[in-house]
């Protein structure tokens, strides 16, 4: 279960994430979806929770793997 301002730590980055930085979960839109922050502002991109686990998925129309992945920090 995510909930609003857990720490995630990102595992595998992109351009947007980096691997091993500490982000902060935003505002949840479900039990699926919920924001991810991405600076000192409201900046955030949305993030999957699912059997997968917890990722950002860029521009899915591209043929390179553009996903940023996440663990939680308990």
């Amino acid at each position: 279960m995510i909930n609003t301002d857990d720490k995630l730590i990102c595992i595998q980055g992109n351009e947007f994430y980096s691997k091993g930085e500490i982000y902060t979960v935003g505002r949840i839109v479900n039990n699926k979806y919920f924001q991810v922050l991405t600076g000192n502002n409201d900046d955030h991109w949305y993030a999957t929770l699912d059997d997968e686990g917890i990722y950002i998925s860029f521009d899915s129309m591209s043929p390179k793997d553009n996903k940023a992945w996440f663990d939680k920090i308990v």
